[in-house]
C-alpha cells in the first residue's frame, strides 16, 4: 500500500502524459529485448525430430543427434542439416531467424544490403542482419546502464549521506576530493586505459562506476545538511542512538526521494558514454552488439544510409524517453510544482 504523499505522486506522474507514456515504452522496450534470443537467433526455438523435443536456444546439440556426419555444434541453417530434420520431423524459427553475429551468406548483392524480406532493416557491411544488432544493441545498452546506475546510486548516496551527516572537515575534503576527481576527463582516461587493458563489459562498468556516482552526491549532501537539524534528529542523539542508525534508519527514508530524480539521468549519461567509447573503438571487443558501433559503421559507410538512420533513431528514442520519464519524476516530487498538498 502506497502512502498517501506517495500516491499523490504517482498520480501527479500518470498527468504527465509525455512521461508516462514513456515509461510504458520503455518497460515495453526492455521486456522485448530481454527476450532477443527468442526473438532473434540462428538457432530454432523447438525441433521435433523422429517423434523427441529439442531446444536448441537452451542447448547446444551436436550434428549427430540428428544423423549427421559431425560431433561439431548443429548448424541450423545448413541445407543438409535442415533437409535431415525437415524429413523426419520440423523446426519452429524465431521471427528473426539471425542473431547479432550471423552472418547472411545469401545476399544477392555485396553486403551492406539494404532493407528487404530477409532482412528488414537491411545489414551492415558485414553482412549481419541489422534489426538483429539492435536488439541486442539495445538490450546490452539498458542492462549496462543499470547496473551502472545501480552502483552509482548506492556509492553516491553512501558519500552524499557521509558528507552531509558529519559536514565539517569531513565534508570539505571530500568537496575538495571530487572538485579534482570530477575534473579528470573520462573519455581520454578510458581510451588511454584501452591501449594497456583489452575492454569488456565488466571492466568497463568497474571504470565508468569510480566517475558516474558523483552525479547523485549532491543532491544527497544537501538533504542531510538540511535533515540534520530537524528535531527528530536531535532527539534521537539525545537518546544515545547511534549516527549510523540515525542516517540510515530515520534520515535516509525521508530524503530518498530526491536521488531518484536522478537516476534516469544518470542512466542517459551512461548509456552515451559506452555508445561514445563503441563509436571511438575503445569499447566493447569488436563484435559485440553496440549502439556506437552501429553508428560508426553509418559513418563509415554513408551511401548505406539504413545503418545510419536505425542506429541514430535507436539511440534517439532510447535516450528520449529517459530524459521524459527523468523530467516525469522530478515534477512529481517537487511539492512547488503542481500544487502538491504535503499536509
Amino acid at each position: 500500500m502506497l502512502s498517501p504523499i506517495a500516491r499523490q505522486r504517482f498520480e501527479k506522474f500518470k498527468k504527465n502524459r509525455r512521461s508516462w507514456y514513456s515509461l510504458w515504452i520503455f518497460m515495453v522496450l526492455l521486456t522485448v529485448t530481454m527476450f532477443s534470443e527468442f526473438i532473434a537467433n540462428d538457432k530454432p526455438l523447438i525441433v521435433q525430430y523422429k517423434g523427441s523435443y529439442y531446444f536448441p536456444v537452451f542447448k547446444n546439440y551436436a550434428e549427430t543427434t540428428f544423423d549427421g556426419d559431425f560431433e561439431t555444434e548443429t548448424s541450423y541453417k545448413d541445407q543438409y542439416i535442415s533437409d535431415i530434420i525437415n524429413k523426419d520431423g520440423w523446426m519452429l524459427w524465431p521471427l528473426i531467424p539471425y542473431s547479432y553475429d550471423t552472418i547472411n551468406f545469401k545476399l544477392d548483392r555485396p553486403a551492406p544490403a539494404p532493407p528487404s524480406s530477409e532482412n528488414w532493416l537491411g545489414t551492415d557491411d558485414q553482412g549481419r542482419d541489422l534489426l538483429a544488432r539492435l536488439l541486442y544493441s539495445i538490450r546490452f545498452s539498458l542492462v549496462f546502464g543499470l547496473l551502472l546506475t545501480g552502483i552509482s546510486l548506492v556509492l553516491g548516496v553512501t558519500a552524499g549521506a557521509i558528507q552531509g551527516y558529519f559536514g565539517g572537515k569531513v565534508d570539505l575534503l571530500f568537496q575538495r576530493f571530487m572538485e579534482i576527481w570530477s575534473g579528470l576527463p573520462i573519455i581520454f582516461l578510458m581510451i588511454i586505459l584501452s591501449s594497456f587493458v583489452t575492454p569488456n563489459f565488466w571492466w568497463l562498468l568497474l571504470m565508468f562506476s569510480f566517475f558516474k556516482w558523483m552525479m547523485i552526491v549532491p543532491v544527497v549532501r544537501a538533504e542531510f545538511l538540511r535533515a540534520k537539524n530537524y528535531d527528530y534528529v536531535r532527539a534521537a542523539k539525545a537518546m544515545g542512538v547511534s549516527n549510523f542508525a540515525i542516517m540510515w534508519r530515520h534520515i535516509l527514508p525521508n530524503v530518498l526521494s530526491m536521488p531518484l530524480t536522478v537516476i534516469p539521468f544518470v542512466l542517459t549519461t551512461s548509456i552515451s558514454l559506452l555508445a561514445t567509447l563503441d563509436f571511438l573503438g575503445f569499447g566493447l571487443p569488436p563484435g559485440s552488439p553496440s549502439l556506437g558501433e552501429i553508428l560508426n559503421q553509418g559513418k563509415s559507410n554513408l551511401y548505406a544510409p539504413w545503418i545510419g538512420i536505425s542506429g541514430f533513431l535507436s539511440i534517439s528514442i532510447v535516450l528520449s524517453i529517459l530524459v521524459f520519464i527523468g523530467e516525469g519524476v522530478r515534477d512529481a516530487l517537487n511539492p512547488k510544482k503542481g500544487g502538491l498538498d504535503l499536509l
